[in-house]
């Protein structure tokens, strides 16, 4: 009801303020003598509307105009007088949040015979002579003249600066890398406002193809405008209408294996799970845009549906079932945006998103599987957004914006279909696990609502622009999550009993009702805390921001940003409070055709929830546990002054019982009194001195040459060094592995390292144990972990890039390559952790996603103007392999002994570092080709064919894959052969069918 009432109050402060999309400046001067022009009235026309704005040039020879839609093309011109020839500068595109500027010569009267409008068109390449910021637009005509799969707009992405597809810490972490880090550390934004799903950091909504106007890309040295990241941006400007009708109606589909080249290795769909056989994709969708009232109230509205078949195979020798088991994926994504012009200086939008998918995990597997369809689940998202984005101008030269946005995003990470059903795993007499029935078991169900405050200023006074703002984000989070309340067993039938099940003949139908009673029961446990928990995350932001024209050829732009996190608190109570971010640019243009830029900035980060979360959900505030703790303190490994009841927390733990009868196991209510004495391998605790948030020094220098008007030659040179990424320290590791040499490898035993811990840990015929003074304890954790932020990248990187555009010409191509190098301890992830005794800087080597050289080469050729044919080839370096022990040469993997490998199967070979070899390049060739059929001079219906990897190349690195389902990790010393576990996708085609109106 609070949400619904703070939504309804800002929509009638709608009625005051209105939202600022983007601003024209235009510099006037003359011609003959070589100086700006005030006094000149200016004239801005919209592609769509018949109505005229006009003003007049400042002293310093500035036209300003503000609040202008970024949908629109925009003619500028002036009218002939008795000084000067009327001139005319066409097809004018703003970008989102930011002020494009414009020269406008004017020649004299006297320098012309004929009476004549000079008319420029400025589709052409564009130097940057406004800011030094690492920044990349691509367009809507460019979204679809490239091979995207799916329409998935995160796809294009990845041949850009920069930017390279990820290695993914889970199936449905973002697909793009910026400057080499995860992309859960990018900030993603929908017209400038968030759209992060606040608990890991992936996107929140996915803006289809047909809703997006533009995607920004800044990867470095940006404005101190855009902030709540240590990395880059992916903002999104969506679509509105206009005083014409238009609209599309789309078809588009992967028919799959009928048509594409053949793989023994799955590959992924559109939600970074895995697929093999029978995947097939079908999608449509329609979108419709217009006027509510001409020259005043504009609407778009967007709906596109995807759906995809998928096939798993349930192969269960024991009672001879080999079926195929069918699932559904559906994604439905809803967008509108209404636009209204109240008076020309006062505007407003209203945006509305609402986002559902259900990915489904059925049973079976890829290769085949004994996850029985009773056990199936499915992930299930859920998102809504309301934007309100108003702007207006309070005075010539001082202009503002007011903008709120409310929103909610449900994760539910496996909703089971048998929500109330124990989970049991049904063992042959040998022990071999042959079925998983009833419930998932582990349940993740998060939910976020939250608000965003948007307040900026924008001040134009002679040579300077004075930009200031704030802005307060509030997430408030709930999870539900742990193992499974109503009981986990695992049992052991008997041969006789084997072969009655076997002759029922069930198939995948077999349930957790048609186990014997009187099954043997090897082992039980139960949720202790089947609740939710959640906390509230504020943070603000503050920045002020001056771009000077020092010149008319040199623009100096000073920035300062301030950010809080009140999760920076952790478990102290005490945040980071010192996030100042200062930022520095340089645009020197020194010569029509040349640009230097450069700059300098500090940008900071927020804490990621999980991170939170994590701490709270596998923590205990057990009697045993802070007995535990208290005795680190005494040991010196914990802070002594940490306050135990601020870093605990009764998270979720299961208890285990003993002489259980099948599927009649105590409840977690009877178990209860065990959460004090049950064991834990693993528990966490919140750091008692609080998070310092992540930071990252940018440094970037480059240079721009505009050859002629088609061309755009673009070198730049850049740096990051973050700082306070996530580690987790384990505060009861066993101390240092004493490896000498890889030719005499010793083993140690997880017993014996269990005693070298601080605290060491013991067993007995009741378990494992430890003592502390005279108290014999229990209830305790074998690993003690703790987030720190203490890791460190450094990624260093060169682009080149050379672009032509189409103008009069059939093509148009765009060349890049990248020079790159990215080291680190930290930033793959937010639970990196050492792999032995907490040595981090052995841990610092190159990044998972570290590429040497990318090259991308992208083209459209147009043999006549209904057909395109557009090729996309990129080349990249073979990503990190990680050697592992190999337990045939070993007897383990587990060297060290530490009873963990942290994210891999095993230790790290001896003498071999993480990271320390390479895979073999990838080779990508994709292609489109597109025909419109025109009528009465306009394009009505497309046809579209792509096809991806056209030459069936086989890569092992280069394309999604989570980190253990890809080659990056290899058993045995640099020069083993590799085992091929995952390769890139192979030949594949998809269709489209586009309506346009």
């Amino acid at each position: 009801m609070q949400n619904r009432f703070l939504f309804f109050i800002l929509l009638t402060l709608g009625s005051r303020c209105v939202y600022a999309q983007a601003s024209l400046e235009v510099t006037v001067s003359s011609l003959l003598y070589k100086k700006t022009l005030r006094g000149i009235r200016i004239y801005l026309q919209s592609s769509s509307q018949p109505s005229i704005d006009s003003t007049i040039s400042d002293k310093n020879g500035v036209a300003l105009f503000p609040n202008l839609r970024t949908t629109e093309k925009y003619r500028v011109f002036t009218k002939l007088t008795d000084e000067f020839d009327a001139t005319e500068v066409i097809g004018v595109s703003l970008e989102n949040n930011q002020k494009t500027t414009l020269a406008l010569t004017l020649p004299a009267r006297r320098q012309t015979v004929l009476e004549e409008i000079i008319i420029t068109d400025v589709r052409s390449a564009k130097l940057n002579v406004q800011n030094a910021e690492g920044a990349s637009v691509i367009g809507k005509k460019e979204l679809q003249s490239l091979p995207i799969e799916g329409r998935d707009i995160t796809r294009a992405l990845v041949r850009l600066p920069n930017l390279s597809v990820s290695s993914l810490g889970y199936a449905e972490a973002p697909n793009v890398s910026i400057n080499g880090i995860n992309g859960i550390y990018t900030n993603y934004l929908i017209d400038g406002m968030d759209n992060n799903e606040r608990f890991l950091g992936n996107v929140k909504f996915n803006v289809p193809v047909g809703f997006t106007e533009s995607i920004q890309v800044l990867t470095n040295n940006y404005s101190a405008e855009w902030g709540n990241t240590s990395n880059g941006i992916v903002n999104v400007t969506t679509r509105s209408g206009s005083n014409q009708l238009t609209g599309e109606v789309f078809y588009l589909t992967r028919p799959g294996s009928i048509i594409d080249a053949k793989s023994p290795y799955p590959t992924l769909d559109l939600s970074g799970n895995p697929v093999k056989d029978g995947f097939q994709r079908h999608q449509l969708g329609v979108g419709i845009g217009g006027a509510l009232k001409k020259d005043k109230t504009f609407f778009y509205v967007n709906f596109e549906q995807t759906y995809d078949k998928k096939d798993n195979l349930l192969r269960v020798p024991q009672l001879n079932i080999n079926e195929i088991v069918t699932g559904r994926n559906s994604f439905s994504y809803f967008s509108t945006k209404l636009d209204h012009n109240w008076t020309p200086s006062f505007k407003s939008s209203v945006r509305v998103n609402v986002g559902s998918f259900d990915i489904a995990r059925q049973g079976g597997g890829l290769e085949g599987g004994i996850v029985f369809p009773s056990a199936g689940a499915k992930i299930a998202n859920r998102t809504y957004l309301v934007a309100l984005k108003n702007s207006y101008v309070l005075k010539t030269n001082l202009t503002g914006e007011t903008n709120y946005q409310i929103s909610m995003f449900r994760w539910n990470y496996r909703q089971p279909d048998n929500p109330t059903s124990p989970s049991v795993t049904v063992q042959d007499p040998s022990g071999t696990a042959f079925a998983t029935l009833g419930q998932t078991g582990a349940i993740f169900d998060d939910f976020e609502h939250t608000h965003h405050l948007q307040q900026k200023f924008t001040l134009r006074s002679g040579r300077h622009t004075l930009k200031a703002g704030g802005e307060f984000i509030s997430s408030n989070f709930s999870l539900l999550g742990g193992g499974n309340q109503y009981g986990t067993y695992t049992v052991r039938l008997t041969q006789a009993q084997l072969d009655a099940l076997k002759a029922r003949n069930l198939g995948s139908a077999l349930s957790i009702n048609d186990i014997p009673r009187d099954v043997s029961v090897r082992t039980y446990d139960v949720e202790l805390r089947p609740t939710t928990f959640g906390a509230r995350q504020n943070v603000v932001s503050l920045y002020l921001e001056d771009t000077w024209n020092a010149t008319d050829r040199l623009k100096i732009a000073l920035g300062l940003r301030y950010d809080y996190d009140n999760l920076s608190k952790g478990g102290g109570t005490k945040g980071d409070f010192n996030n100042v971010g200062p930022r520095f640019s340089f645009n020197y243009q020194i010569h029509p055709q040349w640009v230097v830029r450069g700059g300098y900035g500090l940008f900071y980060d927020k804490i990621k929830y999980s991170i939170y979360s994590d701490n709270l959900q596998f923590s205990s505030n057990s009697t045993d546990f802070k007995k535990q703790l208290a005795e680190l303190q005494r040991l010196g490994v914990l802070d002594p002054t940490a306050n135990l009841d601020r870093i605990t927390f009764p998270g979720n733990i299961r208890a285990t019982a003993s002489n259980v009868t099948y599927l009649a196991g105590p409840s977690y209510e009877q178990l209860q009194g065990r959460r004090n004495e049950q064991f834990s391998a693993n528990l966490r605790v919140m750091n008692p001195n609080g998070f310092q948030n992540p930071y990252a020094h940018h440094v970037t220098v480059g240079v721009q040459h505009k050859p002629a008007a088609a061309y755009l030659l673009s070198v730049d040179l850049v740096h990051v060094a973050t700082n306070n990424l996530f580690i987790i320290r384990n505060l009861n590791a066993p101390s240092p592995y004493p490896f000498t040499s890889d030719k005499d490898v010793k083993t140690r035993t997880v017993a014996q390292g269990d005693l070298t811990r601080p605290i060491p840990i013991r067993s007995d015929s009741r378990g494992a144990y430890a003592v502390a003074g005279r108290d014999t304890l229990r209830g305790i954790a074998r690993n003690v972990f703790m987030t720190e932020t203490a890791g460190i990248t450094r990624y260093y990187a060169a682009n080149f890039a050379f672009q032509k555009l189409k103008g009069n010409d059939k093509y148009a191509y765009r060349l890049g390559y990248t020079l790159s190098s990215i080291k680190g301890n930290a930033g793959e992830s937010i639970n990196v952790r050492a792999q032995d005794a907490n040595n981090f800087d052995n841990e610092y080597a190159y990044h998972s996603n570290d590429r040497r050289h990318i090259i991308n080469a992208m083209f459209a050729y147009y043999p006549w103007p209904s057909l395109m044919i557009s090729p996309a080839i990129q080349l990249q370096s073979g990503q990190p392999i990680t050697r592992l022990a190999d337990a045939k040469v070993f007897g383990t993997t587990d060297l060290n002994g530490d009873g963990e490998s942290f994210g891999y199967s095993a230790d790290y070979y001896p003498g071999e570092k993480r990271n320390s070899d390479r895979l073999p390049w990838y080779k990508g060739v994709d292609v489109t080709v597109r025909y419109t059929i025109y009528i009465k001079n306009k394009p009505r219906l497309e046809f579209e064919g792509d096809v991806f990897n056209v030459f069936n190349t086989l890569n092992l690195s280069g394309f999604n894959a989570t980190i253990g389902a890809s080659n990056q990790f290899q058993v045995g010393p640099i020069g083993t052969p590799l085992v091929v576990r995952a390769a890139g996708p192979p030949r594949q085609f998809q269709f489209g069918l586009r309506y346009l109106w």
